[in-house]
Parts: C-alpha cells; structure tokens; sequence
C-alpha cells in the first residue's frame, strides 16, 4: 500500500461516514415527524435503502427546514427537562442554606461553631 492509497482510503472513509450521519439523521427525523402518515415514512424508507444518495438529496431539499425545526424543538424539550432536573437535584442555594443555618443559631438550636461549619460548608 503506497500513501496515495491510504490517502483514497481515508476520504473514502470519511464520505461513508458522512452519508451514514446523514442517513441516520434522516431516518431519525422520519420518526420524529408526526406531520407524515405510516406509509410515507415506509415509502421514504424504501426509496432510502434502494436509491440511497437520490433519496436522500431529494428528502434533505424537501424537508431541510422542517427538519432543522424539529431538531430546534426536540433539543428545547431536552434543555427544559434537564435543566428542571437540575435544579430539583441541587435544592437550595448557598444563601438559602446560610439564612436557614443563622435561624437554627438564632432559635438556640445550634452553637456558634456550628454555624460556622454550616456556613463554611454552604459557601464551599
């Protein structure tokens, strides 16, 4: 194998993995799209596995703009559950910890020195 080859293997390489990106690219927003009947997906499918780079030409100039919404949409869903998730999980903020801490000291319940660890663990 002399350099060219390499060469003409990594583009050829890199083409087929692009096409498979953008295959599967494809086939995930045919099951995203809800817009479509069962049997235009199955059609878009067929047309996709027998005329794979036709196919797949005609569907990203058809459906690109709906496409790149849909994307924008699911990625939104996903950025609002995760960030909801978040802040169940962390709970309370440091200043919130730090105020129920100095009620704690204030009621009696807690020492000085413990105040102090609450608040140094807070603002850590």
């Amino acid at each position: 194998m002399d350099f060219w080859d390499i060469i003409w293997f990594i583009i050829v390489s890199f083409a087929f993995i692009a096409y498979l990106m953008v295959l599967f690219s494809i086939i995930g927003d045919l099951f995203r799209n809800h817009q479509q009947s069962g049997w235009i997906k199955a059609i878009w499918i067929v047309f996709l596995i027998f005329l794979p780079f036709l196919t797949a030409l005609i569907y990203l100039i058809v459906n690109g703009k709906g496409m790149a919404e849909r994307s924008a949409r699911e990625y939104a869903q996903v950025k609002q559950a995760q960030d909801s998730y978040i802040r169940e999980v962390a709970g309370k903020s440091p200043a919130e910890h730090i105020a129920d801490a100095k009620a704690l000291l204030d009621a009696g319940t807690i020492t000085e020195a413990e105040y102090q660890a609450l608040k140094a663990k807070a603002l850590a």
